[in-house]
């Protein structure tokens, strides 16, 4: 009877896993059908992997299809390498991550007095990001050494005085990246390579290069009306340590298992990296609760290639997607993958369904809408029996209708509710990204001048 009982869950189990995976693949495959993504994707759980495998194009010229050892720019994920590095060399006694910078950095700037290495590790150093200085997009496509992009921000103000505030700035991990050289004497490049690459089997994985051969690395592409076009060329040397590594999904997953098996680091530096200072930042990684959920993650976005990879410790659950196509799709994919490797219940855009409203339901919510959280107003409009989202002077958004109250956009994975407050009666306003959820409110019409 026993025997029968745990064979029967035992199957069980199995059917689930099944299922979740073929739901895992319609997940993935409603993003490829509907031209929003191109990539790979890798879910494991507990060291078994339930998903892994590419979707698209790698490179649209030559339509070589994309797989699990596809290449990637992984963007801002690279900082948690960086900041692994930053850990190694403090467990071999060439820093503290709490002395100030100036004493392994004696000619930075005054300004830099206070500013530790747990400052630039956690973005609470004041110094301004790079990547934002009016000048940056002109600097893109030219190469640039180490010590000239420290230098393009070294004399600036601070924008807040060390650990006041928490503000993401590429300029501190650029510093991190510039201190492992000086205190290592070899390349940042060289230095990942030797110490986390080489001894973790991450074969597939490499500082980037423009000019090198690199076997089945991807192209990065954006979308257009008329379809996906090549990324202007920016050059790699300008993401540094803050951006500029390549890997594949199975490379990152031997990754977070070293990182979080305690294989690279001693649980003293794994417990640091993974502690958030200020807004959930950690080392190189945001950690937070998601669906009631703890996860340890990071996103990274540059010249075509979009990021993802989460892990939620509680269950040893791993979800990666690496794209190489401009949108939001990866973060979508990621979130709804984890949700279906749990079992819980995701409906895809492709599966909503549209429900007509008369001009006059539909009219009564056109109007500006105050939404603190972003800082400026959204607006509906009206537009051929639509109702339509733009986002101070972006480009319009068509909004269908899945009951008198309820909308979804088909091009992203957002939903827009509607509601009367019941304080003031004026419309409210809803709109559901993943697990964010930004409120307005319907701003009065403003009023006609009086006649004099």
């Amino acid at each position: 009877m026993i025997r029968t009982l745990l064979i029967t869950l035992l199957l069980s189990a199995t059917s689930l896993a099944q299922d979740n995976t073929a739901r895992m693949q319609e997940i993935v495959k409603s993003y490829t059908d509907s031209g929003a993504f191109m990539g790979s994707v890798l879910v494991a759980r507990d060291g078994k992997v339930l998903l892994n495998q590419g979707y698209g194009y790698a490179n649209l010229e030559w339509k070589a299809p994309a797989s699990p050892t596809t290449r990637y720019r992984l963007a801002s994920i690279t900082k948690q390498f960086t900041a692994a590095s930053i850990l190694l060399l403090q467990e071999r006694g060439k820093l503290n991550i709490q002395n100030p910078i100036r004493k392994y950095l004696p000619e930075a700037p005054a300004a830099w007095d206070k500013i530790t290495i747990y400052n630039l590790l956690t973005h609470t150093s004041g110094i301004p990001n790079y990547t934002l200085l009016p000048d940056q997009r002109a600097l893109d496509p030219f190469p640039i050494t180490s010590m000239q992009l420290v230098a393009r921000f070294w004399n600036k103000p601070l924008d807040f005085q060390p650990g006041e505030q928490e503000r993401y700035s590429n300029s501190g991990y650029a510093v991190l990246g510039y201190l492992i050289e000086r205190l290592s004497g070899q390349p940042y490049g060289d230095f990942v390579e030797q110490n986390i690459f080489q001894p973790l089997g991450m074969s597939h994985s490499s500082y980037g290069s423009d000019s090198a051969i690199v076997p089945e690395r991807a192209a990065g592409y954006e979308p257009t009306p008329t379809g996906p076009r090549n990324v202007e060329f920016g050059h790699i040397s300008m993401s540094y340590a803050a951006g500029a590594l390549i890997s594949t999904t199975e490379d990152l997953l031997l990754w977070e298992q070293a990182l979080f098996s305690g294989k690279l680091l001693t649980p003293a530096s794994v417990q640091a990296m993974t502690t958030p200072f200020k807004n959930n930042y950690a080392f190189g990684l945001i950690v937070k609760t998601e669906s009631g959920r703890k996860t340890i993650q990071h996103e990274g976005s540059v010249g075509g290639f979009n990021t993802q990879m989460t892990y939620y410790p509680d269950d040893k659950l791993t979800v990666i997607v690496l794209a190489n196509l401009n949108g939001p799709a990866h973060q979508e994919i990621a979130r709804a993958l984890a949700k279906a490797a749990y079992g819980e219940k995701v409906i895809l855009t492709s599966e909503r369904k549209e429900v007509p409203l008369s001009p006059q339901i539909l009219q009564a919510y056109v109007g500006s809408y105050s939404v603190p959280a972003i800082g400026h107003d959204l607006i509906v409009t009206l537009e051929d029996g639509h109702l339509q989202l733009e986002s101070k002077g972006n480009y319009k958004r068509t909004l269908f209708s899945e009951s008198p109250t309820s909308f979804f956009l088909k091009a992203v994975d957002w939903q827009v509710d509607f509601a009367k407050d019941k304080t003031s009666n004026g419309t409210t306003f809803t709109l559901h990204q993943g697990d964010a959820n930004l409120e307005g409110q319907l701003k009065p019409p403003p009023q006609a001048p009086e006649k004099k």
